[in-house]
């Protein structure tokens, strides 16, 4: 991805995830921006944003971050909200055998302790993919690798939801639930 699609993929995530008030833009309760409306605002405060790059970043963004309506005229975040207005009104669904967590060493003293928390998030984010749970843990320091016992979670009554790009997510992983595989 070129230089300037990823500051503007930058940009998108912070609008369509924490921030859409602060160049003036409105989320339906779902989350879904009018793309005209945010393109005219994203360029009236001073990031300039097509909507030919728009449709370029969604469709080369290699994690899906954002999602597109079927008729082409509203996006939304895929996850990651920390609004608590957006509701993403996702459907339960039965997780794959092995779910993974990246972090950072540096955390791991809180997760011992309190779990996985979503924190200003709406969800704890997960993924079935070893190497994608390392990169991620990898960008905030010394990555560890963990494992969530996903089988035992939903016996006792958890629930984890699949974002449009393929994340699980769960409001918590309580310490028990934990394993540190490297």
């Amino acid at each position: 991805m070129s230089k300037a699609n990823t500051n503007a993929s930058k940009f998108l995530s912070y609008i369509l995830r924490h921030e859409p008030e602060s160049i003036g833009l409105s989320l339906d309760t779902e989350g879904w921006a009018n793309i005209e409306e945010l393109i005219r605002l994203a360029n009236a405060s001073g990031n300039p944003l097509t909507v030919e790059q728009l449709f370029s970043i969604v469709e080369k963004d290699e994690k899906q971050r954002f999602s597109l309506s079927s008729d082409n005229k509203n996006i939304r975040a895929a996850q990651g909200h920390s609004l608590k207005s957006v509701s993403l009104d996702l459907t339960e669904a039965t997780p794959p055998t092995h779910l993974f967590h990246g972090t950072a060493e540096r955390f791991m003293e809180s997760i011992n302790s309190k779990g996985l928390l979503a924190q200003q998030r709406q969800y704890v984010h997960l993924t079935e993919n070893r190497n994608t749970a390392i990169e991620t843990g990898t960008r905030y320091g010394k990555a560890v690798l963990l494992s969530v016992d996903r089988q035992r979670m939903v016996s006792e009554g958890h629930k984890f939801y699949q974002a449009d790009n393929s994340v699980w997510l769960t409001l918590a992983v309580p310490p028990a639930y934990i394993g540190v595989v490297c």
